[in-house]
């Protein structure tokens, strides 16, 4: 393995997008060498006024990006998912630390070994789902492991998180992230373990279940493939999961609202996916004045021989006049990450957000002086 690339200090933000929020401003306050890289300069020049950064922040047009990265720089993609692996290969070809808030796809996940040997950092995961939810339920985990131990035991494990409105509306929803993504999401298959065994869903929104929240209705519904967690948060091999969800939360009544988009979701056309999502873009934006909330629930029981144990994180965040509360919980978690690159604190290879303990927790301090507060309810 070569010895670790020292970062240079320069930090590429490429994505003005709404999830760009406060995590800049954190990373503009720890090194002057910053540029947010949009398909237009004015774009990037646009969202760096609306986060009071301009003229801390250079703006730039993302076609000179593969012409600036340098040794030890590190890139941020927030640009859509199918445009992560081309940045992270420009990383590993200048030898530049790569991180971005999405899911490990395989090609992402196929860097490791390359950048491991190369010295660099490829951090993924880092966002809110995923990301702030990894951090809670290694918290949780670790917490029942003392508690109870790593003998035999019967566990359920959920994590639902959504972003809503804070005012609730017909539509039950409103886009604070891209469109096309949410509609790209409920068209996934989802895995999950239910009464102890896997269970596959083709379309998400028929696995539609109540969920009360501390006397809150709420709707959830398995996304992805949970399956593969039970590794990532360490289970012991004598845990008995009854039950393993990850999964998306919505308002109550989301899926009666949402009748007419599950239709196209089913049976239309990529084309006429993108149209949908333009419709309801502009029927259903976070206008000035708006408000979203972003609610976040993890949760586990553990029940063995020696007792049981159970625990709850709750993050319920509400945005403000500045940003989306949905454009905080994504970039803060993520300027920590690149900020513990800048340190030198993050070994070679991929990691996918916080899987330590100790770290997980500095995370956690980091966000709640930020406003973003996980409670934790635990007996």
């Amino acid at each position: 393995m070569s010895e670790p690339i020292a970062a240079s200090g320069t930090v590429h933000w490429a994505g003005p997008g709404l999830s760009t929020g406060s995590g800049l401003a954190e990373l503009a306050a720890a090194t002057p060498r910053l540029t947010l890289w949009g398909r237009s300069v004015a774009r990037a020049e646009h969202r760096l006024a609306g986060l009071g950064l301009s003229g801390r922040v250079a703006a730039a047009d993302i076609a000179g990006l593969s012409g600036a990265v340098r040794p030890g720089d590190v890139v941020i993609s927030m640009l859509p998912a199918t445009e992560h692996a081309g940045l992270l290969r420009l990383c590993l070809d200048r030898g530049a630390h790569f991180a971005c808030t999405s899911y490990t796809s395989p090609e992402l996940a196929a860097a490791d070994g390359p950048a491991r040997a190369a010295g660099l950092v490829v951090l993924t995961e880092a966002g809110l789902d995923p990301g702030i939810d990894h951090l809670l339920a290694h918290d949780l985990v670790t917490r029942a492991r003392k508690a109870v131990g790593d003998g035999p035991a019967s566990v359920r494990f959920t994590s639902f998180c959504g972003g809503v409105p804070a005012e609730p509306n017909d539509f039950r929803y409103r886009f604070s992230w891209a469109p096309r993504g949410v509609l790209s999401a409920l068209g996934s298959p989802a895995r999950s373990i239910e009464g102890g065994v896997p269970r596959t869903v083709e379309r998400p929104w028929e696995a539609v279940s109540a969920y009360d929240l501390d006397g809150e209705a709420f709707e959830v519904y398995p996304n992805r493939d949970s399956v593969p967690f039970l590794a990532q948060y360490d289970f012991p091999a004598g845990w008995r999961p009854e039950t393993f969800v990850r999964g998306t939360l919505r308002l109550g009544g989301w899926r009666a609202a949402w009748r007419d988009v599950f239709a196209v979701v089913r049976d239309g056309s990529p084309a006429d996916l993108d149209a949908l999502a333009a419709e309801l873009a502009a029927r259903y934006p976070m206008r000035p004045g708006d408000r979203d909330r972003v609610v976040l629930a993890v949760e586990l029981n553990v029940t063995a021989d020696a007792g049981s144990w159970s625990g709850r994180y709750l993050l319920d965040a509400v945005g403000d006049d500045q940003e989306t509360a949905m454009a905080r919980a994504v970039s803060l978690p993520l300027a920590y990450g690149v900020l513990e690159i800048l340190a030198g604190a993050t070994p070679a290879g991929l990691h996918r957000a916080l899987a330590d303990p100790a770290a997980a927790g500095r995370c956690l301090t980091f966000l709640r002086g930020r406003g973003l507060d996980c409670v934790l309810r635990n007996s």
